[in-house]
């Protein structure tokens, strides 16, 4: 299943102009390093932008032992859950959900049926590559310019 977009305001607000390519922050290299760039990223702003300390992550991901994994989904773990989540109401939207990639890694079929369920229930939705891109679509969700928050 393709995804689309249901969320302009945040692709438009976060598009790299082509003379601002040299200056995009290089991948880290795991998704988990790029989520730890992203939360460091956050706390160093929450202070520009109070609505930061409402961030938080889903640990669903990793390798997990089978015992722990059975555990986990019997407490209501669910696969395809999005990384990534800013529950702050902004415009139409309840808050901002963002499924974490990195490299050519796309989401799974469970990933874009969770991101498209949530589009429908009124949360923006995004698939971000990279810490950088994924701060860039929390400023502009929060209605900042990411360029004044160095982004």
């Amino acid at each position: 299943m393709k995804r689309r977009s249901r969320t302009p305001m945040l692709e438009a607000a976060v598009a790299t102009p082509v003379t601002r390519r040299a200056t995009k922050a290089p991948a880290l290299g795991s998704e988990h390093e790029e989520q730890a760039a992203l939360f460091a990223w956050a706390k160093l702003m929450e202070p520009r932008l109070p609505a930061l300390m409402m961030l938080f992550a889903v640990p669903n991901g990793g390798k997990r032992h089978i015992a722990t994994a059975r555990r986990l989904r019997a407490e209501g773990a669910k696969a395809g859950i999005p990384d990534v989540w800013l529950p702050v109401p902004r415009e139409r939207y309840h808050g901002l959900v963002i499924e974490m990639k990195v490299g050519r890694n796309r989401p799974s079929p469970e990933q874009d049926e969770w991101l498209l369920r949530l589009d429908g229930y009124g949360y923006a939705t995004a698939v971000a590559y990279g810490w950088h891109k994924a701060a860039r679509l929390i400023v502009a969700y929060l209605g900042g310019k990411p360029e004044e928050y160095g982004l």
